[in-house]
């Protein structure tokens, strides 16, 4: 699930997925609330979950794919 984040991201930022590690915080690559979102609203249609985040305080692209991959168990 990470790389699938990571190559998302990557491409949606147009950067080198490279730059992109388990701690990079969405803020460190000028991700905002909205893109991040958006980038939920993406898999959930793409994966057929919903992911609820309200409560959750999710920083980094590690935080993140554990979140999701929480939800697909």
């Amino acid at each position: 699930m990470y790389e699938k984040l990571v190559a998302y991201a990557a491409k949606q930022l147009e950067i080198d997925a490279s730059e992109i590690t388990p701690d990079s915080t969405f803020e460190s690559l000028g991700i905002d609330s909205l893109d991040v979102v958006e980038m939920v609203m993406d898999l959930e249609n793409e994966l057929g979950v919903e992911l609820e985040m309200e409560d959750q305080k999710i920083t980094t692209f590690g935080e993140l794919a554990a979140f999701v991959e929480s939800k697909l168990n």
